[in-house]
């Protein structure tokens, strides 16, 4: 098995980081997808960095059992051992930059001359890191993996970008959003671009708003002294959710490469209008609760959810509204893209088009039809594809981790952020929550498995929207 895959024992990933719940949970299982369905980008050695006291052997027999219960392909033993060969456990105080001269002696027995570094550990040690990785022969050519948040404030990621890049050459930085990398937002090009009963409506003539939701039942758990600090526009709003703003509103690129799409996505950002009234177009929220939860202040005015209404000031957007919206301890686990179109008449329903994101994959399609019989009523028919219903589908479709470490791999960055991206996002989140803030907006308390603070409905109400659920 796996003959045909093309490995250099030349290329390595490395995993700062390894022995926590993103690495078991999300990393291990990709790599063991990707080999179990014969990946040819597949690197052929893999070193996992952790303070642990763990031999190789203790930690692939640890990593087997998070493969068996997380990963996406049928687990086979005799195909995760070939995997576990590839791993070396390497145990060793990344804080510590005179440890990385051992590191450095590892490489070099192995004959390592391409890296691949994936940073899984908190933004606070990246630069620590990469001053210690100036020990190691070579790694300042490799490429590196960035997992948000890139930075806890626009000063912070500025200040962190500038120290990436004086190291590491600024093509071979990867920021991941595994929001990018999940189906429906990669098939979102493809609805709006490749349908023309979409594409020639796409647009503000035509449509009355679209609300892009992305909802958790779950609350802060074990990340309270992170999400203290952070709260729902940082963690979720400033990178994912305007991610996909950009993937919404976007003009088609003009080739399928990363330049053409990254351009395009920024010319909307640059084009979201500053809001002259928070109150009338930002609610903030925090579940009931919250200041109980371990590691946060019984005194925070974090917030736990937001609500923003956005407008792009550009020709096809100018005057509809962007509804966005994000929390914890829902009542419902949900990410979509809901486009809702005007009604073509006083008193028809109106279309709506609704992209499902997570955690059911598809589309789905609200349209009037007339009632049959006699009558001349119009109704509403509804089509609903579940794309992610069909075992098929789920075992033909990489998962998010996967996909995008294999696009690292090839050299693949359209679906990875850019800096002046993220930059410019942290410029707007930060003026807003500081104007919100200034103009003494209130928190709202909701309690916890509902809709939110009934503000956030009262926010489209005076609009004559809804939020779609």
């Amino acid at each position: 098995m796996n003959g045909g895959l093309r490995m250099s024992r030349k290329q390595t990933f490395t995993i700062f980081g390894g022995t926590g719940d993103l690495t078991f949970r999300k990393l291990i299982p990709a790599l063991y997808n990707m080999y179990a369905a014969e990946k040819d980008e597949l690197c052929a050695q893999v070193v996992i960095i952790g303070r642990r006291d763990y031999t190789s052997e203790a930690y692939r027999e640890l990593a087997r059992g998070w493969v068996e219960k997380f990963a996406r392909l049928h687990y086979k033993a005799e195909v995760y051992d070939e995997l576990a060969k590839r791993i070396t456990y390497y145990r060793m105080d990344f804080t510590d930059e005179n440890a990385y001269g051992g590191l450095d002696e590892l490489y070099r027995e192995r004959g390592v001359e391409e890296h691949i570094f994936y940073f899984a550990v908190a933004p606070r040690f990246f630069s620590t890191i990469v001053r210690g990785l100036k020990r190691v022969s070579g790694a300042e050519g490799g490429k590196v993996v960035l997992e948000k948040p890139f930075g806890e404030n626009l000063a912070a990621a500025a200040s962190l970008n500038q120290e990436m890049e004086a190291f590491f050459k600024a093509e071979n930085i990867y920021r991941i959003d595994h929001y990018l990398g999940k189906e429906m937002v990669r098939n979102i090009q493809t609805i709006r671009f490749a349908n023309p009963i979409f594409s020639n409506v796409w647009d503000a003539e035509h449509i009355a708003c679209v609300q892009i939701s992305a909802l958790e039942e779950v609350g802060v758990e074990t990340r309270g002294g992170y999400y203290d600090h952070s709260g729902a526009l940082k963690d979720m709003m400033q990178n994912h959710l305007f991610q996909i703003l950009t993937i919404v509103a976007m003009e088609q690129p003009g080739s399928p490469g990363v330049e053409d799409m990254h351009q395009e996505q920024m010319k909307v950002l640059a084009s979201l209008r500053i809001m002259d009234d928070t109150a009338s177009s930002m609610v903030l929220g925090q579940y009931e609760g919250y200041r109980g939860e371990a590691s946060v202040n019984p005194d925070s005015g974090t917030e736990t959810y937001a609500a923003l209404r956005l407008f792009v000031d550009n020709e096809r957007w100018r005057g509809m509204p962007f509804y966005i919206r994000t929390g914890k301890k829902l009542g419902k686990r949900e990410m979509q893209v809901a486009v809702v179109f005007k009604s073509p008449a006083p008193g028809l329903e109106q279309n709506i088009l609704n992209i499902k994101i997570q955690p059911t994959e598809g589309v789905y399609l609200q349209f009037n039809i007339k009632k049959p019989g006699e009558s001349d009523d119009i109704i509403q028919a509804k089509m609903d594809f579940c794309q992610s219903c069909s075992f098929i589908n789920q075992m033909n479709t990489p998962e998010a981790y996967e996909r995008l470490i294999g696009a690292c791999f090839r050299g693949e960055r359209s679906w990875f952020s850019q800096w002046d991206q993220i930059e410019t996002s942290w410029k707007y989140v930060d003026q807003i929550r500081e104007k919100y803030h200034a103009e003494g907006c209130a928190l709202h308390s909701y309690e916890p498995g509902t809709d939110g603070p009934a503000a956030a409905a009262d926010l489209l109400a005076r609009y004559e929207h809804e939020w779609f659920d």
